[in-house]
């Protein structure tokens, strides 16, 4: 190469700019659910740390790949990130699904310390599959809606009731129902078909499906607070430079203490806009309570009878740290 070719190559990287990574990122949920809210913010607060050198596009309510897809979407490098409810890949392995065991961890502080114990394991795990852990937000506890008051387990017995996991599929069909697996974005045409009479979800699921126009009661069991994970692409992370891969991982941490304190809020607030709207919110009885408890032991006796050791190893971390 001769002295100006030289002069001429190094005047280009010195002038060329910089090109903008482009991310595509598929969510399951929403724009008006707070998980993809606060995706919203993560994503602008990588965009302002990177001056728009990272700029990733926000693909919500299973609009770009369905919600069973995702997970794969982003191990096969189709997407570099996405979200995903992390109950989901139970079928995988039992420790992905323990924050979906019924009464198992059912209060703020229990599904944290679940988390503290679930992080390492799960991280070791997706990191076998090229995936990386970026932050994990929970829903608000989960509630009984019906048509009517529910008073004891046995009156679930008959009842067509939706499913969005495996453990939700045991619990139905422990407690006599028929498990019907329906995503939240299908929920009102479910009920309004027929397909399903009954569901477990969050106060949030509730109110952003217009629970209203299609069932009358709700309790508030606190039966599970499960949650939803953001991971990317290991590989296509490494191939970031060093600042845009801090920009990410400082983002990620104050989007999962962010996203726990959203969801808190979202507890009171959407439990409220349910009995607003004309839903008739109501304590569970003893009687149901126990019942509930009766079922939750069930299914963590044959839980630990089908755990990996990882999975086990999750579940004796959560209760020493109780």
């Amino acid at each position: 190469m001769t002295k100006h070719a030289v002069i001429f190559a190094a005047s280009l990287a010195v002038s060329s700019p910089v090109v903008a990574e482009s991310w595509d990122m598929p969510t399951p949920y929403g724009d008006s659910t707070f998980h993809t809210q606060n995706i919203i913010q993560f994503t602008d607060d990588i965009r302002a740390a990177t001056d728009s050198g990272l700029d990733i596009t926000i693909h919500s309510a299973g609009s770009l790949f369905p919600h069973s897809e995702i997970k794969n979407a982003v191990r096969s490098r189709q997407v570099p990130i996405g979200e995903f409810f992390l109950s989901r890949l139970s079928n995988e392995d039992l420790a992905y699904g323990l924050d979906s065991q019924p009464f198992v961890a059912t209060s703020y502080d229990d599904a944290q310390i679940l988390w503290n114990a679930q992080k390492p394991v799960i991280t070791e795990l997706l990191a076998a599959q090229g995936l990386m852990p970026l932050f994990s937000v929970p829903w608000p506890a989960q509630g009984l809606y019906t048509n009517g008051e529910i008073a004891t387990v046995d009156d679930l017995a008959g009842l067509r009731f939706r499913a969005y996991n495996a453990a939700l599929e045991e619990f139905a069909t422990l407690a006599g129902a028929s498990p019907v697996q329906i995503e939240a974005s299908n929920i009102p045409q479910a009920f309004a078909t027929g397909q399903v009479q009954a569901m477990i979800t969050s106060p949030s699921t509730g109110v952003n499906s217009t629970a209203w126009d299609f069932v009358t009661h709700y309790t508030p069991i606190n039966a599970w607070v499960p949650k939803n994970i953001v991971v990317v692409n290991a590989r296509i992370f490494d191939g970031l430079d060093d600042a845009s891969k801090a920009a990410v991982l400082d983002a990620a941490a104050v989007a999962e203490t962010r996203g726990w304190e959203m969801s808190k809020a979202e507890a009171e607030t959407q439990t409220a806009a349910l009995a607003e709207n004309g839903i008739v919110v109501y304590d569970p009885s003893p009687e149901l309570v126990s019942g509930l408890q009766v079922l939750g032991d069930t299914m963590l006796e044959n839980w630990q009878s089908n755990a990996s050791e990882e999975a086990q190893k999750v579940l004796d971390a959560y209760f020493e740290a109780k």
